[in-house]
């Protein structure tokens, strides 16, 4: 983990974490306390490929979905870096776990913040949604997890995901010198 006066100029922070970790929830209200733009990287794939991700893998497979995020995520950083805009992204659940989006993401120097969960917690707040592509059953997901895991800890900051949104945004706050906008 870096120290805190290296980020200090940092205009980019990606949210990463498992599926219902919450990096929507808390990007937007990370985002909009800082005055900073907030991209949800899913919701731009979607909208970029006219279909939900859930069809994306259904019609195409996992690797043509993890191309296209691939895409997205080089057009996304680098559209944030040209504008010099400061940027809030929240990953995929698999972005980070991918080597070259991962190689990306360590190249732009973005911070990368881990919402940690424990895998029961997670359990609990997917076990309704049916729309998630790698959530078939719970030992799927388990093995999921574990092997998006090491990738997860390589990110520069961790953060308890369990607590309700306002307070994890309170925990990336304190993690690093991110600047606010005013507009």
């Amino acid at each position: 983990m870096p120290p805190a006066g290296e980020i200090r100029n940092r205009k980019l922070i990606c949210l990463a974490g498992f599926m219902g970790s919450g990096k929507t929830t808390v990007g937007q209200l990370l985002a909009r306390q800082m005055g900073w733009h907030f991209v949800d990287l899913d919701a731009v794939i979607e909208e970029r490929a006219g279909v939900s991700i859930p069809a994306i893998f259904e019609r195409l497979g996992e690797p043509a979905f993890r191309e296209l995020e691939h895409q997205t995520l080089v057009r996304t950083l680098g559209e944030a870096a040209e504008r010099e805009r400061p940027t809030v992204v929240a990953l995929g659940g698999g972005t980070f776990a991918q080597p070259e989006s991962f190689a990306v993401l360590r190249s732009t120097g973005c911070a990368v913040v881990w919402l940690h969960c424990p895998i029961e917690h997670l359990l609990a707040r997917c076990a309704t949604i049916t729309n998630r592509p790698l959530f078939r059953d719970e030992a799927s997901f388990r093995q999921l997890y574990e092997q998006r895991l090491p990738f997860y800890e390589q990110a520069d900051y961790r953060v308890d995901g369990t607590a309700e949104p306002r307070r994890v945004v309170e925990q990336i706050l304190a993690r690093g010198h991110f600047e606010k906008v005013t507009t």
